[in-house]
């Protein structure tokens, strides 16, 4: 029986082993980055470095673009398989006629601010008439700043506009603004702080701009129902519940691995600021905030259309 039992035991093991089939390779995905790494991208992060993603069967891989304006327009080529976008700035894509469509949400609140000094002479709205303000890209962001001024009953053409292109806190600094939209809260306002030139804030959505999503997730319209992109979103959303219970953790694995340059005060900060504002469901879509966002836009002429939802923001099955 020994015998018997030896002569068959490598036909067993072959059996066996072409029963169990060859090992699976990992699906490769690109996802770029909207800007350089920063705590916005951290549950992209998280996920990375606790395996959520390798153990959905993906090998991910996160870049950061040369030029910020690129990765969406990167995924709608077929270059890339997701990219971090802003909702204003996707609906506005897709008005230009852009494939994509979103699939996912990082920061689920507005970021973006009016800040003024706050040892300075503009304690509120109305303060501003006849003051200059500084502004990083038109159109989104001197739409928003329209809406906050008639809701204190000023006109866009009471104050003076001048584009300091990403230079906002230096010019308040240097006094060449009096205000500057466009300023992010989890971090302009950390940066002005550190300068000990502390700012005073005034929320978009407390002055007439309708909630949305700050930072997004997009991929080609061609690719959504892609099962690795469901694969994807739920290690999102593994990293998300992971970095909410275990930020000093997080922490740490955010800045490892050769992204220790990110230790700083200014991070460490925009760390903390940042947290409450993350997508704990990432996947979820509320299909009436985004409507109501996407109306907003073509009132001030934003976009020029609003097409139907389904086709520029979806949950995935």
């Amino acid at each position: 029986m020994k015998k018997i039992f030896a002569c068959l035991l490598p036909l067993l093991c072959a059996v066996l082993l072409l029963s169990a089939g060859p090992a699976r390779a990992a699906e490769k995905m690109t996802v770029l980055l909207d800007w350089f790494v920063n705590p916005d991208h951290a549950p992209l992060y998280v996920a990375l470095e606790k395996g959520f993603f390798k153990e959905k069967g993906l090998e991910v891989e996160l870049i950061a673009p040369s030029n910020p304006n690129d990765p969406p327009k990167l995924v709608a080529a077929g270059k890339a398989d997701i990219a971090v976008s802003y909702q204003h700035q996707h609906q506005m894509q897709v008005d230009q006629g852009l494939p994509l469509v979103r699939i996912a949400t990082l920061i689920a609140t507005p970021l973006n601010s009016l800040v003024a000094l706050e040892d300075g002479p503009i304690k509120k709205i109305a303060d501003l008439k006849g003051k200059t303000i500084g502004y990083s890209v038109g159109g989104f962001e001197t739409a928003l700043l329209k809406v906050m001024l008639e809701k204190e009953g000023l006109k866009i053409e009471d104050v003076k506009l001048v584009n300091v292109n990403f230079s906002l806190s230096p010019s308040l600094f240097t006094g060449q603004t009096d205000a500057v939209i466009g300023a992010f809260r989890n971090f302009e306002l950390n940066q002005m702080a550190i300068e000990k030139r502390p700012g005073r804030a005034f929320f978009v959505e407390e002055y007439g701009v309708p909630a949305y999503d700050e930072l997004i997730l997009v991929a080609n319209a061609k690719a959504i129902n892609d099962p690795m992109m469901r694969k994807f979103v739920d290690a999102l959303e593994e990293g998300v519940q992971y970095l909410i219970n275990h930020p000093d953790e997080s922490w740490k694995l955010f800045v490892s691995h050769g992204r220790e340059n990110l230790d700083d005060e200014l991070n460490r900060r925009a760390w903390k600021d940042t947290l409450p504002r993350f997508a704990l469901r990432p996947g979820a879509l509320d299909k009436n905030r985004y409507n109501r966002f996407a109306k907003f836009l073509q009132k001030e002429k934003i976009v020029t259309k609003v097409p139907p939802l389904d086709t520029w923001a979806v949950e995935l099955p």
